[in-house]
């Protein structure tokens, strides 16, 4: 695997790289990662639940850092390839190790592409052909929701791209004990589990607030960091709705099946979203969701397990949220959620969906 960004990052893509390779693991095959070494205090080898991670240089967190540590990464990902079966790039910036490391044995390359990322730059001009030749380099191609699919199709119309929905732990996401204390009587708690990008669209959650209090006893948690959370919180004042929303900053993935079973509901008013993982592991927690229909999200959330409403749009989020929160079901619509995951979305099912394909690619490889 090559994924930029591993744990004890946190993010939608590392625990679902992270899970799936435990999963790997626990079935008997050999996997190793290379990754970045993010934070300076990580080590630049270790073996995470029987995982091989390897930790290579990022000098910065945006496209010209993750460009140099696809190259600087070259090394590492070549020598392991020598006597690897499989080679799976996970999203935009690993695909270009993938593509150099395939020439250095016999190895099959899978793609999978993730993120926004990949739909902002499709429509570039600079961007499509190298996408292009990204998609027929690969021996096989994955999009985590059918819109991704359907772009990279679009840019490689003779290449068959799978959509294939990313999978939730739910041995792990499952209805906890809470972490927090419960709020007070009669008063609802959304969880709002976003990292504070402009992408995610919390500001609008907040601007709904003000709406939704005036209808409905409501406080809101947002967990999860990033270079918004300064603004929010102005905003948070501005709006005087401080002593109704908390910011948690991040928590370490551990954390949140506990979080998650803290609140009543939980809110992505997203911008746009690829799937989201921290939907899914919501709805594994017995949480019903309210989520913008931008995206993969209407793929995963419908009426029986929550509501959507139109992005960017306070008004239409303050009201899909009281009518649930007023409509007595929520805890009809967090049961159905979770057994939707189970039946559709678990990592076990996830990752004998890529064995399936690991297993077809090897086969059909010229006898050596």
């Amino acid at each position: 695997m090559h994924c930029v960004y591993f744990p004890p990052e946190v993010g939608g893509l590392e625990s679902h790289v992270h899970s799936l390779c435990r999963a790997f693991v626990e079935r008997g095959h050999e996997v190793h990662v290379v990754t970045s070494r993010s934070r300076p205090e990580l080590p630049a080898h270790e073996v995470m639940d029987g995982i091989g991670v390897w930790r290579t240089w990022l000098p910065a967190r945006n496209t010209p850092g993750w460009a140099a540590h696809a190259f600087a990464s070259m090394p590492r990902f070549g020598a392991l390839a020598q006597t690897a079966d499989i080679l799976h790039a996970q999203d935009i910036a690993s695909v270009l190790p993938c593509m150099v490391a395939k020439r250095v044995g016999s190895a099959s390359m899978v793609t999978t592409y993730h993120t926004s990322h990949f739909l902002r730059r499709a429509e570039s001009p600079f961007w499509r052909p190298i996408f292009k030749r990204f998609l027929e380099a690969a021996d096989y191609n994955l999009a985590a929701s059918t819109e991704i699919a359907a772009v990279a199709a679009a840019i490689a119309p003779k290449v068959h791209v799978q959509p294939l929905t990313n999978g939730v732990e739910t041995r792990i996401f499952r209805p906890v004990r809470p972490t927090l204390d419960a709020p007070p009587n009669g008063r609802f708690r959304l969880v709002v589990p976003r990292r504070l990008f402009e992408k995610n669209g919390v500001e609008f959650l907040l601007r709904a607030m003000p709406l939704i209090i005036a209808e409905v006893d409501v406080e809101a948690i947002v967990i999860g960091d990033g270079p918004e959370r300064e603004r929010l919180e102005e905003l948070a004042g501005e709006l005087d709705i401080t002593d109704r929303v908390t910011f948690l900053g991040s928590r370490a993935h551990s954390e949140m099946p506990g979080l998650l079973s803290s609140g009543h509901l939980a809110v992505f008013p997203s911008l746009m979203e690829a799937t989201s993982v921290a939907a899914l592991e919501s709805m594994a927690c017995e949480l019903p969701v309210a989520a913008s229909r931008v995206g993969g999200l209407p793929e995963i959330v419908s009426d029986d397990v929550g509501g959507l409403f139109e992005a960017g749009d306070p008004t239409a989020l303050a009201r899909v949220v009281v009518d649930l929160l007023k409509g007595g079901q929520l805890d009809a619509l967090g049961t159905e959620a979770r057994r939707r995951v189970v039946g559709r979305w678990s990592n076990d099912r996830l990752a004998d969906r890529h064995l399936d394909v690991y297993r077809n690619l090897v086969s059909q490889r010229p006898a050596a």
